[in-house]
């Protein structure tokens, strides 16, 4: 009882109430001060950081909204669209928190998309902060995972068809490739055992990673702290009580800052939810109003928006596009050997590297390396942080063509989503060739193009102008 804090007896019933609590469980008060009021945050934060709070706040939409559908959905073949309908049509509200968890859906990958883009410009993923970004991507790859499982839910035509193709693609996998499928889909074909599984794990396993690693992620970045749009570390100058200079308490400076962003989305999110729930069928296709039917194909099978620039990449690799991928492997191997200073058995194992790989993309099925091009995608993120040379962090203190280098990949990228959409065309092959060359010339080759140029002197303190 020593340690307990004694209240006077004339102070506010509020001071009463928040002591004993904080009495009887100080790990929460404790928790809170390290996480919120004692967490100093940069004070040069600009636009770009509300998009962590938002992405918090979509994920607990989706929790809340996913825990009401449950409530009435079926997760049956026989009855899981007709437990759609009757959410939408008779179920009271029900309309409006299924269209809430749908938009999310899509708010969520754009909200993480910038986050991430963010991250990128900034170098936030720069030591000390690589388990953040690593945490980050972990997230991202789960946040996919729960989409597609969550996408199949409604048996509709295009939910069926999209599962069916993306879980064949398991299938061109060497050796393992059809049991693996087989073992993804419950049945030899999508099924009601595919709906059940993917339900479970929709609901239950994959939220449940989710969430241990949004904490991770926090975790993690409050103990290393916050980058900024300068790449300055707040840590390095403190005052006599060891409070960074240029640090500011996140409760409660940054979580009134958040309600702007909060507004601005909860705006932009109420007028898609309104007026266009469907988002011309990007969000919701208009095939996934159809009922699934497994003996008739839709004319074009292509996955909901977010997957979209991966699905082109996985499209652009044909028989033809392997010839130019050997290439890039033994260009690289060549490099290789002519940039390592170590023996030559060292060289030696590189070229023999090469050929072998070289020999397994000419013998194994293009459709197999267009998959391990679509994960490598998504992979080639976690390895960021050691592919980045520059000498300096944010992209306010590089060259300055290394601007319209990050802007080229944003259109390239938004042209490959654009492309995975369409229906397949000769012109689009190319397009998407030329794309996933270039997405993945941007990160192999980033350790080189990255340290070119004259770069500006980065300031000891942040540069903040009160507005």
């Amino acid at each position: 009882m020593a340690d307990f804090k004694e209240v006077p007896a004339d102070a506010p019933v509020a001071q009463k109430v928040t002591t004993w609590f904080e009495n009887r469980f100080p790990t929460a008060f404790a928790a809170y001060r390290v996480h919120m009021s004692e967490y100093y945050a940069p004070k040069n934060f600009n636009f770009w950081y509300f998009f962590g709070s938002l992405a918090m706040l979509v994920l607990v939409i989706q929790i809340v909204t996913g825990i009401f559908l449950v409530m009435h959905y079926k997760p049956d073949a026989a009855q899981a669209f007709a437990s759609v309908e009757y959410i939408m049509r008779d179920v009271p509200g029900g309309w409006i928190i299924r269209y809430m968890h749908s938009t999310g859906a899509s708010a969520f990958f754009i909200v993480v998309y910038l986050h991430m883009w963010r991250g990128m410009i900034y170098g936030s993923y720069r030591k000390p902060r690589e388990l953040v970004w690593i945490f980050g991507c972990a997230i991202f790859l789960c946040l996919m995972a729960e989409a597609f499982m969550g996408y199949l839910l409604p048996w509709g035509q295009m939910s069926y068809w999209g599962a069916q193709v993306i879980v064949n693609l398991f299938a061109a996998i060497p050796f393992v490739g059809p049991d693996l499928a087989l073992l993804i889909r419950g049945d030899y074909v999508v099924s009601d055992a595919t709906l059940n599984r993917f339900f479970s794990f929709h609901v239950i396993a994959v939220p449940l990673v989710l969430l241990g690693l949004v904490v991770a992620h926090l975790f993690a970045l409050h103990d290393v702290g916050s980058n900024n749009p300068d790449g300055v570390e707040i840590k390095a100058k403190k005052d006599a009580r060891g409070i960074p200079l240029d640090g500011i308490p996140f409760h409660p400076y940054y979580t009134v800052h958040d309600i702007l962003g909060v507004a601005v989305f909860l705006i932009a999110f109420s007028a898609i939810l309104f007026f266009a729930p469907e988002f011309g069928g990007y969000f919701l296709e208009y095939n996934n109003f159809i009922p699934a039917d497994p003996l008739k194909t839709p004319a074009h099978i292509a996955p909901v928006w977010y997957f979209t620039p991966y699905y082109s990449m996985l499209r652009a690799i044909t028989s033809q596009m392997m010839y130019a991928l050997i290439a890039c492997v033994a260009l690289g191997a060549l490099l290789g050997v002519l940039k390592l200073r170590a023996a030559g058995i060292w060289k030696l194992a590189i070229l023999g590297g090469a050929l072998v790989v070289a020999a397994l993309m000419l013998v194994i099925d293009a459709k197999f390396w267009g998959v391990v091009v679509m994960g490598g995608a998504v992979i080639i993120l976690f390895f960021l942080p050691w592919l980045d040379y520059s000498p300096v962090k944010s992209i306010r203190y590089r060259p300055g063509w290394h601007k319209y280098v990050y802007a080229v990949f944003v259109v390239n990228f938004l042209i490959l989503g654009y492309l995975g959409v369409q229906p397949p065309s000769l012109i689009g092959e190319r397009v998407s060739q030329v794309g996933t060359l270039f997405y993945f010339g941007f990160f192999m080759l980033m350790p080189w193009w990255s340290r070119l140029g004259e770069f500006k002197p980065v300031p000891d303190r942040v540069t903040f102008a009160a507005h």
